[in-house]
């Protein structure tokens, strides 16, 4: 029976609720000093706020060693009541010290396994998906080699891929890849950040693999593509695609917090939920935010 794995535990998919597919409660990487998200206080405020909107839950993309804070997450979810689903993974090489690589080198699959079956560290927290990320316009060694290891743990686990891709781009080197080489069944992959990079002829050849389209990333200031998003979902929907559709914040900086003065979380519903909906119509965009994120991250888990 498939489930959605929860830092609660194993939950039924409708039990989702209104989701943001893609966010974090706890990032903190050398490439974004004094940015950290690192506060639990701020995080519960976040949780909150995005609860008051209609939010039920949130899929946090942090993964290995950046500042995930796993132990802190059963709390914030019970809470505030607000379901929190935690990632394992390996970002960009760029946000790791060589040393912490390659302590990983050999065993990288068995990490995110371990993560998805025994939990975190000693936090007791299953991760309930596998983020990594690939390049601009390509996919380096670190890139193959952490997919390399990300397939080989959802074939041991059925555990669902999470992508970042690089600006939106490399979409069908991520897929010919995880897809096509390493065997990975496009339902269980999700391609994010696709609206940085609105090439409608690119996100018409990932729909039609298969794979989760995720359009994320309202809360980052710097990403002039923003309001190009509503055209891609509307001509992905009209293509027959709203069933592949998942929206999210990416909230990655302090000051992008809705209690620091930026949009967070509540952003995706409160503003970007109607915007698509007077496009869209309701029954869609309610589609996209519940039925969909419930099939997305659902997994008989192995």
């Amino acid at each position: 029976m498939s489930r959605i794995r929860t830092v609660l535990g194993d939950v039924e998919p409708e039990w989702l609720g209104v989701c943001d597919a893609h966010d974090h409660l706890f990032f903190a990487s050398p490439r974004l000093p004094g940015q950290e998200l690192n506060s639990v206080s701020a995080a519960r405020a976040e949780l909150t706020a995005f609860r008051d909107q209609g939010g039920g839950g949130v899929v946090q993309w942090t993964p290995y060693g950046l500042g995930r804070r796993a132990a802190d997450l059963p709390a914030l979810s019970r809470d505030t009541g607000v379901h929190v689903v935690a990632a394992t993974g390996l970002h960009q090489d760029v946000h790791y010290a060589e040393n912490v690589l390659e302590e990983l080198r050999g065993r990288l699959d068995e990490v995110f396994v371990a993560e998805l079956t025994d939990g975190i560290g000693t936090s007791g927290v299953r991760a309930g998906l596998i983020k990594v990320a690939g390049g601009f316009h390509a996919l380096d060694q670190h890139a193959r080699w952490t997919m390399t290891a990300a397939a080989e743990a959802h074939h041991a686990t059925g555990a669902p891929i999470a992508v970042h891709l690089e600006l939106g781009t490399g979409a069908a080197d991520v897929l010919d890849l995880l897809c096509g080489e390493l065997g990975v069944p496009p339902h269980r992959v999700i391609l994010g950040h696709l609206n940085r990079f609105p090439d409608p002829v690119a996100h018409l050849q990932a729909a039609r693999s298969g794979c989760w389209l995720a359009f994320d990333g309202p809360s980052r200031a710097h990403h002039a593509t923003d309001w190009r998003m509503p055209d891609a979902v509307t001509a992905l929907a009209e293509a027959g695609f709203g069933d592949r559709l998942l929206l999210g914040g990416d909230t990655t900086t302090a000051a992008a917090r809705s209690v620091d003065g930026g949009p967070g979380m509540p952003y995706l519903l409160r503003r970007v939920r109607p915007r698509l909906a007077a496009v869209l119509g309701e029954e869609v965009v309610t589609r996209v935010l519940t039925d969909n994120p419930a099939h997305a991250f659902a997994v008989d888990w192995r």
